[in-house]
């Protein structure tokens, strides 16, 4: 189990004075079989841009999704234990994709069971342990250690804990445009 994570909400009081308006553990978190040995807890969602600062006090009301919302952003901690690579080659990463809204965002037949990508520019921070960024050829791969940053631009990747202590990494989501789209 994924340790908790406690989340601190700020606002304004009548009179404009910043305040506390909430501070507990986050809750809204993402665990499933078929994806064993990882977390995904949201911390915070925002659905436009810019952000609205007066908004309600809790963000998280939807279901747990992979994507921020259109124009908007996703907060969230993500936890890897590491990897089981006999028990990772049986898994189905469209299923589990599924379960978050985005089993389109798979890549079929790729080197990894769960190599997916976004509509979103992410922001990411390796806050603890160290963790391979799978891309789609070997030579790009990248072993990342706490401190590292990654700005993941909508490409092919995955998320692979190759060692012995867990990992976990903040994400900051924001809702993207592929150019080749538009």
């Amino acid at each position: 189990m994924a340790p908790t994570i406690r989340r601190v909400v700020t606002g304004h009081d009548a009179d404009g004075k910043a305040i506390i308006i909430s501070d507990s553990v986050a809750t809204q978190i993402l665990q499933r079989p078929s994806r064993p040995g990882v977390t995904l807890t949201n911390l915070w969602q925002t659905d436009q841009t810019p952000a609205d600062f007066n908004g309600a006090v809790e963000s998280l009301t939807e279901p747990f999704v992979l994507h921020p919302p259109e124009n908007g952003s996703i907060f969230r901690i993500i936890e890897f234990l590491p990897e089981d690579p006999e028990v990772i080659k049986s898994l189905d990463g469209k299923t589990a994709f599924a379960e978050m809204g985005a089993s389109h965002n798979i890549v079929e037949n790729a080197r990894h069971p769960f190599m997916h990508r976004t509509d979103s520019v992410d922001y990411a921070v390796v806050l603890s342990g160290s963790i391979t960024m799978v891309m789609d050829e070997e030579e790009e791969d990248v072993l990342l250690h706490t401190g590292d940053v990654v700005v993941q631009r909508g490409t092919n990747h995955a998320w692979s804990n190759r060692g012995s202590e867990p990992c976990r990494i903040m994400f900051v989501l924001i809702d993207g445009l592929d150019g080749k789209a538009s």
